[in-house]
């Protein structure tokens, strides 16, 4: 914010956005009576190879001590959320040598695209996206898969090994390597659940109202994708209901209408208020 109180924004370009996705390939397209399909499953991915062995990092994985940051944006594009990239890097480990961000909210909230914002400002952090460790049997019954196919290796310092579901064909495909890393993101609903917050370094909520998310979610997923909606939004009540993650928030991600407000949660601070302004408009909501 500037000294006559306007608030200055700067422009991050989204690494990727479904709206770009192939023309032949629906948001959540062939998922079935129920499920979850993010574009994000069969497109691009965020970070470096998985194929195996350790990811060379360019930043230190010291933690560093916390310095004042001012509230006003510098000029460099991006810097904003580079700001908040820098404070995760600076904290402690959290599951071996990993520093585990999750990024949680209700889906339609825009949790995927906000991910691969930080994944871009961390480096190229890798993102492990909760559709390919839930299925259409286990929408969120998966906590036992996460835990010992990714959580238990990675605080070994191991490789983590899981077999990404396949929301078209059913099944679970072959097994892909998530290598240890100073910071992977575990983006999904859930993803600040009971279960794992002992294994995460921080956790990031996205900031929107459970039925302006699902009306977001409705209308980018369209008429064929009624059945689903219809049957995941009683799962999704039911389990916040039963297991919320906002309480336990470090950091509140709000989008606002031309950028991210990265405020404080109920547990954390992360300093003054901050804004990062996406340049692609409304295709920035996931």
């Amino acid at each position: 914010m500037s000294e006559s109180g306007q608030v200055r924004c700067t422009v991050v370009r989204p690494l990727w956005s479904r709206r770009h996705a192939p023309a032949s390939t629906s948001a959540r397209a062939t998922r079935g009576n129920i499920g979850l399909l993010h574009w994000h499953r069969g497109g691009p991915r965020i970070g470096p190879d998985r194929a195996g062995g350790r990811v060379a990092w360019p930043f230190s994985t010291t933690p560093a001590p916390r310095t004042a940051t001012s509230a006003t944006p510098r000029t460099a594009t991006g810097t904003v959320i580079h700001d908040l990239a820098s404070r995760l890097r600076r904290l402690p480990p959290s599951c071996g040598p990993v520093r585990l961000i999750g990024i949680d909210g209700h889906a339609g909230s825009g949790k995927t695209t906000f991910a691969g914002e930080l994944a871009r400002a961390l480096d190229g952090a890798p993102v492990l996206h909760l559709d390919d460790i839930a299925s259409h049997d286990e929408l969120f019954d998966w906590t036992g898969r996460l835990l010992s196919q990714v959580i238990e290796p990675l605080s070994r310092g191991e490789s983590a090994h899981y077999r990404p579901y396949d929301w078209h064909a059913r099944r679970f495909g072959p097994p892909r390597t998530l290598p240890p890393a100073p910071a992977i993101l575990l983006e999904g609903v859930g993803a600040g659940r009971r279960a794992l917050r002992p294994h995460l370094a921080h956790l990031l909520w996205m900031e929107l109202p459970a039925e302006e998310a699902w009306a977001r979610g409705r209308s980018r997923d369209g008429e064929e994708q009624r059945e689903f909606w219809a049957g995941w939004v009683p799962a999704e009540r039911r389990h916040f209901t039963e297991d919320p993650s906002r309480p336990f928030s470090d950091v509140l991600v709000r989008q606002c209408t031309q950028g991210y407000k990265v405020l404080p949660g109920p547990v954390g601070s992360v300093g003054p208020d901050q804004n990062v302004t996406h340049g692609d408009g409304s295709s920035a909501v996931c």
